[in-house]
Order: C-alpha cells, then structure tokens, then sequence
C-alpha cells in the first residue's frame, strides 16, 4: 500500500503521517525505516530538523538521502518495512539546487518506477504549495510547477491520499 499526506506548512501533516506509519507498522508487525530528505544548511533548518528528530519514536530506523531515494525504496532489506518519507518537497528541493535536468530527471524517473516495484509500506509526506502567491523568480515557478506535477503523480500512485489542516486529517482518496 502507498500512502500519501499532503498539507501546509506546519499544518499537522508530518504528525499524521508518523501515526499512520507507526500503525502500519503495528498492524503488521514491521519496522519503521525514517527515509529523511532535509539538508541542514542554515540554522533554521538544523533546527527543522531537530525539531523532527525529537518527534519520531528512537527505536526507528534512520536513513538519510537527499538524492537516491530509489536505492532506499528498492534495498532488499527494506521490503518488508514501513517507509516514511520526509519530505517529498524538500527532496524535489535538493534536485532542483543540483541544476542539472538530467540528474533531476533521472533522480525522479527512478524514484517513481521504484513506488512501483517496492514491496515495502510507503507513507510520502508532501507540502501543497499551491495554494499561495507564486513568487517570480524562476526557480520558484519552477519549484512550484515540479511539486505540484510530483504531487499529483503521487495521489496517482497512492491507495489513500490525506488533507491534513490545522492538525486534521481529511480522506480525499
């Protein structure tokens, strides 16, 4: 089963997402691989990512990739896990600053045949960014553009697709 949790900023849906991964993972007896896609490359960033850190229970498993996110999906060891990925925007984030469309591509083409052949219980936790003012700067327009392709694609791929605002979660699929 894949699993998407779409929402604003701050708006619950890493929290929902951590509970649905964790009772996936009860309900079958797996473990929980934390795939997290964040670079700390500021300080309000480090601090994100502490703040995330300190939210997931310790005794799941870490992995850290802001490019590969395929090799994780498809590792042999993971098939029979629950995998979370934090965050889907934050990953399309690190393509992008890469400036290289062939690496974005080839980065994101392998990424969505991997949902296909995983095994493994994927939750995709996403931001919707398109609700707001779209800046003017092209990477921004282009950020926006890719994260509402990718998030659409997802919602495609996905047997459930959540809302979550304000901390609750709303059922679209």
């Amino acid at each position: 089963m894949k699993y998407l949790v779409i929402g604003g900023v701050r708006s619950g849906k890493s929290a929902h997402g951590q509970i649905l991964a964790q009772n996936l993972a009860d309900a079958e007896a797996r473990e929980v691989v934390y795939l997290a896609t964040a670079q700390a490359l500021d300080k309000g960033m480090q601090e994100r990512i502490e703040k995330h850190q300190n939210s997931r229970p310790e005794h799941w498993l870490l992995v850290e990739e802001g490019f590969d996110l395929a090799s994780v999906l498809l590792a042999p060891e993971n098939q029979n896990k629950v995998i979370l990925i934090e965050c889907m925007t934050l990953w399309l984030t690190n393509l992008i600053c890469l400036e290289d469309d062939i690496a974005f591509d080839k980065h994101k083409s392998a990424f969505l045949e991997a949902i296909h052949t995983s095994k493994a219980k994927l939750v995709c936790i996403t931001s919707e960014v398109g609700a707001g003012i779209m800046p003017m700067n092209s990477m921004a327009r282009r950020f926006g553009d890719e994260a509402g392709l990718l998030n659409q694609e997802l919602a495609r791929l996905s047997e459930q697709v959540e809302l979550v605002c304000a901390g609750l979660p709303l059922k679209l699929k």
